[in-house]
């Protein structure tokens, strides 16, 4: 690196996303013609116009302070998967909290994440911790280590073919459509042959969403069922806990197949071992994203652990 180079500053990368009135333009070709369809199904399109208006204001005023600070470049949602972030870059996503763990999952170097809420009377916004005006001061902090990151575990699932998917809240395995996952399951000295709707693996974060819900879910249930009082000590872990926590969705016990591995601790010392029983429509997503994924059919093997790298979210 030269002289020159160096004392140019750090590129930020902005990370936003398609609102939903763009969407439906896109999908629909013209403005008349979304509002056609929304009318048509009684929703009302003024919320989207607001929505996209305030990401509008919102990326505007992002985008000045970008101006100043020099360096910099912006990338839609839909290309983080092929862009490749450089180790000293500062990223800055501007959108929903998912935008932010969809971001995170690509910083392969620990690479501080920025959340900014384009709205916040709209998105609570558990990962945004910044409005938009307070982005330039929070740059120059984050240039200069004076700013505060908190650390976030993330999940990994890897293939016996080589593939590799991260997650910063969980990772589900199961079929792509409804149907049963079919699979074996190893854990330590436990293993087992399962039929299921799939499995999911959360990290500390993710431990607040969709494990929390099926714990909930299936506390009530059998509390119904038994007529006992539903469990209430359901703890969410930390987000940068070391650990991850799988749960297996309505595992059917029958002749060749069991469900009592249904739940249960992951770690680098003890990872899940999954081998796949599905012809065709297994797969592994994370975050939700699913038509970010990975083919887990019959014969693959996947390993699912923590993954090497932790989140920096800026706080």
């Amino acid at each position: 690196m030269s002289a020159a180079e160096s004392n140019l500053p750090r590129k930020v990368v902005l990370v936003t996303r398609k609102t939903r009135l763009q969407e439906l333009v896109e999908k629909h070709h013209t403005l008349a013609q979304a509002r056609f369809y929304l009318e048509h199904l009684g929703a009302d399109l003024g919320d989207y116009l607001t929505e996209n208006l305030a990401y509008e204001r919102s990326l505007a005023v992002v985008q000045s302070a970008l101006a100043r600070w020099g360096r910099h470049q912006v990338l839609d949602r839909s290309h983080l998967a092929n862009f490749i972030f450089a180790p000293d870059d500062i990223v800055v996503a501007l959108g929903q909290d998912g935008l932010v763990a969809n971001t995170m999952k690509y910083l392969l170097e620990g690479q501080p994440l920025i959340g900014v809420n384009p709205e916040p009377s709209r998105w609570d916004g558990l990962l945004l911790r910044f409005e938009p005006s307070a982005l330039g001061g929070v740059l120059q902090q984050v240039a200069a280590g004076k700013r505060p990151t908190q650390a976030v575990t993330m999940a990994q699932a890897s293939l016996s073919d080589g593939q590799v998917l991260r997650a910063v809240n969980e990772l589900f395995i199961g079929p792509r459509s409804h149907g049963s996952a079919l699979y074996d399951i190893h854990l330590g000295e436990q293993h087992e042959s399962q039929s299921s709707s799939g499995l999911i693996v959360s990290t500390g974060l993710g431990s607040t969403a969709w494990l929390k819900s099926m714990v909930t879910g299936a506390a009530a249930l059998l509390a119904r069922v038994t007529g006992q009082t539903p469990l209430a000590d359901y703890q969410p872990l930390p987000w940068g806990t070391p650990q991850l926590t799988f749960a297996v969705r309505e595992p059917f016990p029958s002749r060749s197949s069991q469900a009592t591995l249904v739940y249960g601790a992951v770690s680098a010392q003890s990872p899940l071992l999954l081998r796949s029983r599905m012809p065709e429509h297994g797969v592994i997503f994370s975050d939700g994203m699913e038509h970010d994924y990975l083919r887990f059919s019959a014969g693959l093997e996947a390993t699912i652990s923590v993954a090497d790298v932790q989140g920096q979210l800026v706080t």
